[in-house]
């Protein structure tokens, strides 16, 4: 596979399409990194100004630096300043009915604490229930789809997912001091942990 400062140079030399596979290859992170600071409306339109910018400027792109997403990041960095400086210029107030961005922040801050506690919860599971669990709460997949992925039958997803469901639930009771998970447990039924 030819890396993106291979690509890029070659875009440069007269091959235009082959910016194609470098967006193809970020696409996806870069419009992630604009969603978590920009509202999501924008970010579709933030990210087609990066590709403008990258493209226009991919002459002066390192060729011998292999990996452009770092290069990208900083376009799409520059465009965000220059997103919310209009957007300061229009007068944009917050007011009633327009979210204040520091919300976010602080609940990504309060995401990011709870990211160590979490990821030592989830190293607790088994592998198997692990996986099925990073499945279907990380990348959205179906039981159905984490089936066929994992090449195992679908009941056996589905009470693996049940047993990493309640023994995270179990954790993160135990991690606030709660004597019972929430939501609580119908009586007679039992939570297997490890």
């Amino acid at each position: 596979m030819e890396s993106d400062g291979t690509l890029i140079e070659r875009s440069v030399r007269g091959r235009a399409d082959a910016f194609v596979e470098v967006v193809r290859r970020h696409e996806v992170a870069v419009h992630a990194y604009l969603t978590r600071r920009a509202d999501r409306d924008a970010a579709g339109d933030l990210l087609g100004e990066v590709w403008v910018r990258a493209f226009a400027a991919r002459g002066g792109y390192d060729p011998a630096r292999a990996d452009s997403l770092p290069w990208l990041y900083g376009i799409a960095r520059n465009v965000l300043r220059e997103h919310w400086r209009s957007q300061q210029a229009r007068g944009r107030e917050m007011a009633d009915g327009i979210d204040d961005p520091w919300d976010e922040v602080i609940e990504r801050l309060d995401a990011v604490a709870w990211a160590k506690t979490l990821i030592g919860m989830l190293r607790t599971l088994p592998a198997g229930e692990r996986e099925v669990l990073l499945l279907v709460a990380w990348e959205q997949l179906t039981p159905a789809e984490a089936a066929a992925a994992l090449g195992i039958p679908q009941g056996t997803v589905r009470a693996r997912l049940h047993r990493a469901r309640a023994a995270m639930r179990l954790a993160l009771a135990r991690d606030e001091g709660k004597e019972e998970p929430w939501p609580p447990r119908k009586p007679g039924t039992v939570t297997r942990i490890g």
